[in-house]
């Protein structure tokens, strides 16, 4: 019944760099089915963190290491946790200096004040032993001092259902880039990263697009309600064409069923049952 799918954003130099699209493949199919044996032997919840985590530790992705740097030449990212049994929500938004923003969220599950953002969740994790840690890397240094504009839809989740039929789901982002301090995305809200008993989903893309459409919160909604994952998914994504809104969604239902789209293609994503793998990018 385990089942898992993560995604890395959208990247649209992949089109053009063939080494970059390659790399971005074997990385996410590596990470997937490595994920995939964690969740044999854990929970949706702790497997989604875990998956995330390596996300944000391969500078391919737009996550912890080789987040994008802010406009005041800062690196601010934002991470979010969601538990479709409890209906729990925990998050970091625009935290400095960690490593692994989803590990100070998983911490954050277990208190009371669940969502943190700026100094206050960059000092909660310190007292918590998360010590300093540059995501810096040479490739986004000199992005940045070149002024060389990011495209704003690099973000990593995942998604996943345990043997025991719970779902949950992890989304991370280290923002688009040149963004003005203080900016909010998705990531770290319901309209990007939600789920309970019925489906989780987990969003990339335009952040304002994604918060103006609630787009993960109607697709849960509306397969709650009754819809399947696809029609929950063309009905959401039919109300973005009117402001052309850019995003990118993967998902798992109660059933097992796993489903993603994207308004623009293409959406970087794998998944794994265990026997079927699938990769795209």
């Amino acid at each position: 019944m385990s089942k898992i799918i993560i995604h890395g954003g959208f990247f649209s130099e992949s089109a053009t760099n063939l080494e970059t699209k390659m790399a971005k493949q074997e990385a996410l199919l590596r990470i997937v089915k490595e994920s995939y044996h964690y969740l044999r032997t854990h929970s949706a919840l702790e497997t989604v963190v875990y998956a995330v985590s390596l996300l944000e530790d391969d500078e391919l992705f737009n996550a912890g290491i080789g987040s994008q740097i802010q406009s005041d030449g800062k690196i601010r990212m934002s991470a979010a946790l969601m538990d479709g049994t409890t209906m729990k929500m925990s998050g970091v938004i625009n935290i400095e200096d960690v490593k692994n923003p989803i590990q100070v969220a998983k911490v954050l599950m277990n208190v009371d004040d669940r969502i943190l953002g700026g100094s206050g969740a960059t000092n909660f994790a310190r007292k918590q032993g998360f010590e300093s840690f540059s995501t810096e890397t040479q490739q986004r240094r000199a992005e940045y001092e070149a002024k060389v504009k990011a495209t704003g839809t690099g973000t990593v989740g995942c998604v996943a259902l345990d043997d025991n039929g719970k779902i949950a789901v992890a989304t991370s982002t280290g923002g688009k880039g040149f963004e003005i301090p203080g900016r909010i995305s998705d990531s770290a809200t319901v309209a990007g990263n939600y789920a309970n008993e019925f489906c989780g989903v987990s969003l990339t893309g335009v952040g304002e697009d994604i918060v103006s459409g609630a787009v993960a919160t109607k697709i849960v909604t509306r397969v709650t309600d009754g819809f399947s994952l696809e029609a929950a998914f063309e009905k959401t994504f039919n109300e973005l064409k009117p402001f052309d809104g850019f995003a990118g969604a993967i998902a798992i239902d109660k059933k097992g069923y796993i489903y993603h789209l994207d308004s623009h293609p293409s959406m970087v994503y794998a998944s794994f049952d265990g026997v079927k793998e699938e990769v795209f990018n």
